[in-house]
């Protein structure tokens, strides 16, 4: 009895395997792109993806290996087109056929639930209108001031740590206390929330806990790889896999605490007499609450509860650890560049207020070259994927010869392929940026080669802030700029900067978000150690 069910259950099962076997093979001998060189899958179900994640650099030697066009593999072998070419990125960043792919899409919802960095197009643009109020010049203007403020308390924090040694130069981890700055900074800026990161040392506040769980803990890389291969083969959510719980528990904690700050904004918005309470508050949700309650906006346009509450996990993300991670670098390269360090104090004392307004800050133009150039050597997200909804046709800038010999003008994608937008590559590409494309030199900027023109980005000519119809060029753009400003302000015209660890000890942790790591000891995470002295103000 058992055998005559067991065996054509195996038989059923053996046939499956068989079928999608014959497609597999199928498929990859048929492929439009089978010929396109790339570099060799290490393993059928991890791909190139595990090399990937822990090798910041891995894409950029491949880029000069195998030139702007190539394809690796991802996880369970799937076939990702890398693509550096300036034509073809303008081509996937400007047409809706290309979107985010869903398995990127289903792991940041586990994170940050349905916000506006997961949305597809058409809901992206309705979530966009009410949070374009609150991201507006108006509203980051009004929020400098905290910037400031609170670059200002990290400078007497830092000023009282060397004055412990008697005003000699002290080694300090500055990375560690820039997240603890923008922390501050994205609770009381964008929801009227004090964190109180720098008093306390922000590593016990429940919301900072869970996040630097999931993107800096030691099992982070490996958890978000298991969290994406889930997104792929539902099935996969059967398993108990690894950092499961820890994934549960940071997504309960970040919108237990989103809940909490949305219910005290609502209430006190509530308890005087709606609209009209948040005349005098300047923190970005009470604004955005107050756009979203207005009689001006349809009913069907309004966020709801859920999505309102979704972008606090969103605003911190983006507004928290991106901008801790860029400030590290530029603290980075001014201890390897004196000179720019002190060319860039020069101009920075040539304001006679140690609390300057977003004009002031943005009439520094040495400043501006500088972010600049930051945010082109050390963009915080080095890459991001999108996927063909329909069968398209890539025209391209130079053709390209495959592994036959053969030319093309143009590359066939077929539906469901996923295309890798290098950004870092792209930012530090040799042919666009010239021979010294790689050295962070802020004067670039004073007359950049022509080629940067056609990098389709929506800031400076960049892909930092992303560009097409889910760019950052509102939501956050406006706000990191200004944050990053007003916190070099405060703290080069206080402190000069030298290397902490010997010459080359430094570099990113991975392809996922790039922050500064010690090299030699990975597994602390995010780490930078200055050696910081108080500056003598009298040269000016």
């Amino acid at each position: 009895m058992i055998s005559q069910i067991l065996f054509p259950v195996a038989g059923s099962v053996l046939c499956y395997g068989v079928y999608q076997l014959g497609h597999f093979l199928y498929g990859h001998l048929t492929h439009p792109l089978r010929n396109v060189d790339g570099p060799p899958s290490p393993s059928f179900f991890l791909g190139n993806f595990k090399d990937m994640a822990t090798d910041a650099y891995l894409t950029k030697r491949w880029h000069d290996e195998f030139g702007p066009i190539f394809q690796f593999k991802g996880l369970f072998n799937t076939r990702q087109l890398h693509i550096s070419d300036v034509k073809a990125l303008n081509h996937v960043i400007g047409r809706s056929v290309y979107q985010r792919p869903p398995a990127t899409n289903e792991g940041r919802k586990a994170v940050v639930g349905n916000s506006v960095l997961v949305v597809g197009v058409e809901e992206h643009r309705r979530q966009r209108r009410i949070l374009d109020r609150a991201f507006g010049i108006a509203q980051i203007r009004a929020v400098t001031e905290i910037f400031v403020d609170k670059a200002v308390q990290l400078r007497d924090i830092w000023a009282a740590e060397l004055a412990k040694n008697n005003g000699a130069p002290a080694r300090l981890d500055v990375f560690d206390w820039l997240r603890r700055m923008t922390l501050d900074v994205i609770g009381q800026a964008g929801f009227g929330y004090k964190f109180h990161a720098l008093e306390t040392g922000g590593m016990g506040n429940a919301l900072n806990d869970a996040f630097h769980e999931l993107i800096h803990g030691p099992d982070a890389q490996r958890n978000i790889l298991f969290m994406i291969a889930q997104a792929m083969m539902p099935i996969l959510k059967l398993v108990p896999f690894p950092g499961r719980k820890a994934l549960a528990d940071a997504h309960s904690t970040m919108f237990s605490v989103a809940a909490q700050i949305v219910s005290e904004s609502k209430e006190a918005i509530l308890a005087a007499e709606g609209e009209k309470a948040l005349d005098s508050k300047r923190d970005l949700l009470s604004v955005l609450l107050k756009a979203n309650l207005s009689t001006s906006v349809p009913e069907n346009q309004r966020l709801t509860e859920t999505e309102v509450v979704s972008q606090i996990p969103t605003f911190f993300a983006a507004g928290h650890e991106t901008t801790s991670a860029a400030t590290s670098w530029a603290l980075h390269e001014f201890s390897l560049h004196p000179n720019i360090q002190e060319k860039l104090r020069s101009e920075l004392f040539t304001v006679s207020t140690d609390n300057p307004t977003m004009e002031q800050l943005n009439s520094l133009p040495y400043l501006e070259n500088v972010v600049r150039e930051i945010l082109r050597v050390h963009a915080p997200v080095p890459s991001l994927e999108r996927i063909a909804t329909q069968d398209d046709v890539l025209p391209l800038s130079k053709p390209y010869i495959d592994k036959a010999g053969r030319s093309y003008d143009t590359l066939l994608i077929p539906k469901g392929l996923i295309i890798h937008i290098p950004i870092w590559t792209v930012q530090t590409d040799k042919g666009i940026w010239g021979e010294d494309a790689g050295e962070f030199r802020p004067e670039r900027w004073e007359n950049v080669p022509e080629a940067v023109a056609a990098i389709p980005g929506v800031w400076a000519n960049l892909l930092t802030f992303y560009a097409g119809p889910t760019n950052c060029k509102r939501i956050g753009f406006r706000f990191s700029l200004t944050e990053m400003k007003a916190l070099l302000f405060t703290l080069v015209r206080a402190f000069e900067f030298e290397p902490g660890v010997p010459e080359g000890g430094i570099g990113p942790t991975s392809a996922f978000l790039q922050v500064p790591v010690i090299l030699s000891e990975p597994e602390k995470g995010g780490n930078l150690p200055l050696i910081l002295k108080p500056y003598n103000a009298e040269k000016f």
